[in-house]
């Protein structure tokens, strides 16, 4: 089974992460969640937000393409790139990854709006 490898973030994972066996087929965000990495995730893994948006460092050519949905809200997160996904909709094939967790998340709900 693959590895997620989690680039170090300030807030959510400060010295960073490795999660061995990540099971295929499971959205990257339920295996970061499973495994205590904390990373946002507002509309509860319904690709209804952008909270939990990462940067796919390696193993991007590994996942599924994005849905036009994904992508649309993909255009409104903050810093995005070419091989930014939502992890919860982005489902662990057979590659590592390396994720990274951009510094900042769009959060409505918690920023008081």
């Amino acid at each position: 089974m693959p590895k997620i490898t989690v680039l170090p973030h300030p807030d959510v994972c400060p010295e960073g992460a490795v999660i061995e066996n990540a099971p295929m087929g499971e959205s990257i965000c339920r295996v970061l969640l499973d495994n205590h990495v904390e990373i946002e995730h507002a509309c509860e893994l319904s690709c209804a937000c952008t909270t939990c948006h990462v940067i796919v460092r390696e193993g991007f050519d590994s996942l599924e393409e994005a849905s036009d949905n994904e992508e649309d809200y993909l255009d409104r997160a903050w810093g995005l790139t070419p091989t930014s996904r939502l992890s919860c909709q982005a489902k662990i094939a057979n590659q590592d990854l390396t994720i990274e967790i951009p510094k900042y998340t769009i959060n409505h709900a918690k920023e008081n709006h």
